[in-house]
């Protein structure tokens, strides 16, 4: 991921939701209701995943954080005279140095993480209503089916009982005289 533009990595986490959604319509093609919720749902989780990653590199350059806002500390142990006992002092501040450019790395990288982040949050808010609507017209579905199978039990029935006095017409045992011999 470290080849990407900050452009296109945002735009890859429209891309990834989009050819979710749509593989997802075409392979359930009468559950659109579901293919925009993982759609949705998806988005929510690469922008997450995007804000985590942009957290995990702070150091990288494409957050923003510019060379000429690092510091450096000034080498002490090049000092005449006392140069050789400054060893310790040197270590400690270039410890502070490198402390304060991670601070400045993690700052110019937060905005950019919390846009990520924001965009997962709005994903949030909508996948709630979504899922809601989906869960309702799963419902109703299911609700559809259980009459239609219903329907056909009480058909079935019907039929069966209709055999048997066809059977019992024609002279042949039903299924009760065959039960009961």
């Amino acid at each position: 991921m470290s080849g990407v533009s900050l452009d296109w990595f945002k735009a890859l986490t429209w891309i990834f939701a989009i050819a979710t959604g749509l593989l997802l319509a075409f392979w359930r093609q009468r559950r659109l209701h579901l293919a925009a919720l993982g759609s949705v749902i998806v988005f929510m989780g690469t922008s997450a995943g995007a804000g985590i990653y942009v957290l995990n590199h702070v150091g990288d350059p494409r957050w923003g954080s510019k060379a000429e806002d690092r510091i450096s500390a000034p080498p002490l142990t090049e000092t005449p005279v006392i140069g050789r006992f400054m060893g310790s002092l040197d270590d400690v501040i270039h410890g502070v140095a490198d402390s304060v450019n991670h601070f400045v790395d993690f700052r110019a990288a937060l905005p950019v993480a919390m846009e990520f982040f924001v965009a997962a949050g709005w994903a949030l808010a909508l996948a709630l209503p979504l899922g809601l609507a989906a869960l309702i017209v799963s419902y109703a579905d299911a609700q559809r089916r259980k009459a239609e199978f219903l329907k056909y039990k009480l058909q079935v029935e019907e039929l069966k009982s209709e055999l048997e006095d066809i059977k019992r017409h024609l002279g042949y045992p039903t299924r009760e005289e065959s039960d009961s011999s």
